[in-house]
């Protein structure tokens, strides 16, 4: 069996940052682009708590959801199963450095969100409880300053 494109990215090398991770085109022509969007360097940095990726994935998809801008452009905002960051899917056909500003502005929001998370219920989610609002905080606010505001090309396409 082949190994699907994600499991062909060398995370030995792999930066934080945000990489192109596939495009595809659905049958009637529309390209829907999917991002890496790595928050902690693979097997070399500890992952992200999940109750603090659950709280960025209810956040960071509220806010992406509702923007003036991109909200209809948004397909899905979810975490990755390693712990190690989030995909986002938009439809379009997108290079990285498209959304640098949309994710500082996203990740912003989250490094600076006080209150109670958006559906985080028992009605709402399938597990409301497990949730780190300030893990999320901090670990938004880490990527937000070490990543997005200084971003350079390296971090931006996948390494060979």
């Amino acid at each position: 069996m082949e190994k699907i494109a994600s499991f062909t990215v060398n995370h030995i090398t792999l930066l934080r940052g945000v990489y192109v991770s596939r495009k595809d085109v659905t049958p009637s022509g529309d390209v829907i682009t999917t991002f890496d969007v790595r928050m902690t360097e693979p097997n070399r940095q500890p992952p992200l708590s999940g109750r603090a990726l659950h709280a960025i994935e209810h956040l960071a998809a509220t806010y992406l959801r509702n923007h003036p801008v991109w909200r209809d452009k948004v397909i899905y905002w979810g975490p990755m199963g390693c712990l190690t960051g989030n995909y986002l899917l938009l439809s379009g056909d997108y290079e990285s450095g498209d959304v640098v500003p949309l994710l500082c502005e996203t990740f912003r929001f989250i490094a600076d969100f006080e209150g109670e998370i958006p559906g985080a219920t028992p009605r709402d989610c399938g597990n409301y409880s497990y949730m780190d609002l300030d893990g999320a905080c901090d670990a938004a606010r880490r990527y937000l300053h070490e990543v997005l505001e200084c971003i350079t090309p390296q971090q931006l396409v996948y390494p060979q």
